[in-house]
């Protein structure tokens, strides 16, 4: 196997965690005998910093070019902290979505033996959950018309979708959950908001397409408060943009820490794969970052983009090690002495090389 995957570090500790992920699929390509060509591009802050854009046109050529995308994280706190800048790191993170065609967000959520007790909720609460989280990404209030009055004291940001653009995202979710427990939830606000009236038509009427999959739909609020009350009755949840946003993020804290969750983006171009987290800035370059997100994200690759299906197992069952060991970093250690971001590496290297 001959593939070329564009690297983008990113900001904060982006560049640690990938660092980690591209370790270990050279590992992978030396013990398979595959040839993965790795080629470096900017995104965020660094971009913003070196060529005054957050997604340059290099990077983008170079994802284009690419069979698959491997990304770090984006934000720095010199943006957070300034309400008037006008370019900021996530802009890149959307052109980027945008200009690819990546439609599709991925976000499984996956609970570990090992770990329940860092969950926020009681073990017999998560001990059964296994969920995804489709988000439709290219769409809705993110990329609608927004602005400010003249005198700035009033502001708008349109939130707007079609037909087609729901049409896609739902075929997709009908057909992750025909390959798992075959239930779909789609969170919508239909009581109120007129978009989400068209999607919960839109998906009434693809849903005669896919017998075999039970379909109910929750409010949005209902559907945040069952995530933490009732979180293993999901299966697949599909649902716009910035729901889908939110309640990923709280769904990821489930799992006991959100840099254990991966996450996969498809549509028109080449996919993408990123760590849900965010680029931990308070971290960044002190070796104590959890790379297992990043790693897991590498296997997504692996498997989504390649199908490369027995490489990608042997990556989450070295993660699936590792955590049982207890050789963890700060994030989940319960130890004085932690394991650091390059020593988890070094560890699910040596797992994979001794299989």
């Amino acid at each position: 196997m001959n593939k070329k995957i564009a690297v983008l570090p990113g900001d904060g500790i982006g560049p640690e965690i990938i660092l980690q992920a591209v370790r270990v699929l050279k590992c992978i390509a030396q013990k398979f005998h595959h040839e993965f060509e790795f080629n470096y591009g900017l995104i965020g802050a660094c971009a913003i910093d070196k060529t005054g854009v957050p997604y340059p046109v290099e990077t983008h050529n170079l994802c284009l070019a690419s069979d698959a995308i491997l990304f770090g994280a984006i934000g720095d706190p010199k943006y957070d902290n300034d309400p008037s800048a006008k370019v900021r790191p996530e802009q890149g993170l959307l052109k980027m979505r945008k200009e690819l065609g990546l439609f599709a967000n991925i976000r499984p959520v996956e609970i570990y033996p090992s770990l329940m007790y860092r969950s926020p909720l009681k073990e017999e609460k998560i001990k059964d959950v296994n969920l995804v989280v489709v988000r439709e990404l290219t769409g809705g209030i993110y990329f609608g018309e927004k602005g400010r009055s003249e005198d700035k004291l009033s502001a708008y940001d349109n939130c707007a979708y079609s037909v087609s653009e729901i049409s896609r995202i739902a075929h997709v979710a009908f057909k992750i959950a025909l390959g798992r427990k075959r239930h779909l939830t789609l969170v919508d606000k239909a009581n109120v908001l007129e978009t989400s009236r068209l999607w919960r038509e839109t998906v009434s009427d693809i849903y005669s397409s896919y017998p075999e999959v039970d379909l109910d739909f929750l409010f949005v609020d209902n559907a945040a408060m069952q995530l933490v009350t009732n979180p293993s009755k999901f299966d697949v949840i599909l649902t716009e943009n910035m729901f889908g946003d939110i309640l990923s993020d709280e769904a990821s804290v489930l799992s006991g820490s959100i840099g254990l969750l991966p996450s996969g983006s498809f549509g028109e171009k080449s996919p993408l794969f990123e760590p849900i987290h965010g680029s931990y800035p308070q971290a960044a370059g002190k070796n104590i970052a959890n790379p297992l997100a990043a790693i897991l994200s590498a296997a997504m690759l692996l498997h989504d983009a390649f199908g490369a299906i027995k490489e990608a197992e042997i990556i989450k069952e070295a993660c699936k090690s590792i955590i049982e060991s207890g050789n963890l970093t700060e994030d989940l250690s319960d130890k004085k002495i932690s394991c650091t971001t390059s020593e988890t590496g070094d560890k699910i290297i040596e797992y994979i090389l001794s299989r």
